[in-house]
């Protein structure tokens, strides 16, 4: 017998995505982004730092001051975030180098007990070409366990242990990175494209990430049983994950 009170709803799934710079998230991540909020889930953005110095040369070029071109890409991030349906935090912690503080750490595991995330994204480990990708990553996964840690000084409740996926670089073949997910975007993939459209600093980027997701889309189909050679376009991301999966069935 019951008192007749309804169930709570469970909370909507929560993807917490972890980004070295206001564009990367957008590249590497958006069709994720957008998937996951057009099933209603929440998804947050922890944006380290505006990219203002490694990844603005056409607003320098310009002659645009510092704080200048921090605002232009905080107002691209925000734009690009809303086309694809999320949150975003800005840390301002400063590129080239990002480095790695307790009080950086300790900003971002209060986004995670406040986000309480089911996964969580950032870059890999790995980038010869970008210090500060690996050094987000690094925060990532640092931030994540202390989040765990009931003893760690932090606002709000403990989190669990979200599985983690590495989204691709720019260069993968130099950055140790394998795709061992390929995930299905095309149902979002003109989200993403206005998404990428928001970042006009970094305009040369739009066909090269098209273009990367055509080819993922086509190791997409190539995996995913029969090819019956069906005039179709899949658009995909690539993914790696640094933690074993857990599962009671192999799938």
């Amino acid at each position: 017998m019951t008192d007749g009170t309804a169930p709570a709803a469970a909370p909507p799934r929560s993807t917490l995505v972890v980004t070295a710079h206001a564009g990367d998230f957008v590249w590497r991540a958006g069709g994720a982004i957008a998937l996951a909020a057009s099933r209603g889930e929440k998804v947050t953005i922890a944006c380290l730092t505006f990219g203002e110095r490694g990844e603005s040369a056409k607003a320098w070029r310009e002659g645009r001051t510092l704080e200048e071109i921090k605002a232009i890409r905080r107002e691209e991030a925000e734009k690009a975030a809303a086309t694809l349906g999320a949150a975003i935090v800005f840390f301002d912690a400063g590129d080239y180098p990002l480095t790695g503080t307790p009080e950086l750490t300790d900003r971002l595991v209060s986004v995670y007990r406040a986000a309480q995330p089911d996964v969580v994204l950032t870059h890999p480990l790995q980038d010869p070409y970008n210090g500060d990708h690996p050094a987000a990553a690094r925060l990532a996964l640092d931030a994540r366990v202390l989040a765990q840690a009931i003893g760690y000084p932090a606002e709000g409740e403990i989190i669990g242990a979200p599985p983690v996926f590495f989204f691709e670089p720019h260069q993968p073949e130099m950055c140790g990175f394998k795709p061992e997910v390929l995930l299905d975007i095309t149902e979002v993939w003109e989200t993403k494209r206005r998404a990428m459209e928001c970042l006009g600093a970094q305009q040369h980027l739009w066909d090269y990430y098209t273009d990367l997701a055509v080819r993922r889309g086509v190791q997409l189909k190539r995996n995913a049983g029969p090819n019956l050679g069906l005039a179709h376009r899949t658009m995909a991301e690539a993914y790696m994950r640094p933690y074993p999966q857990v599962t009671g069935v192999l799938d």
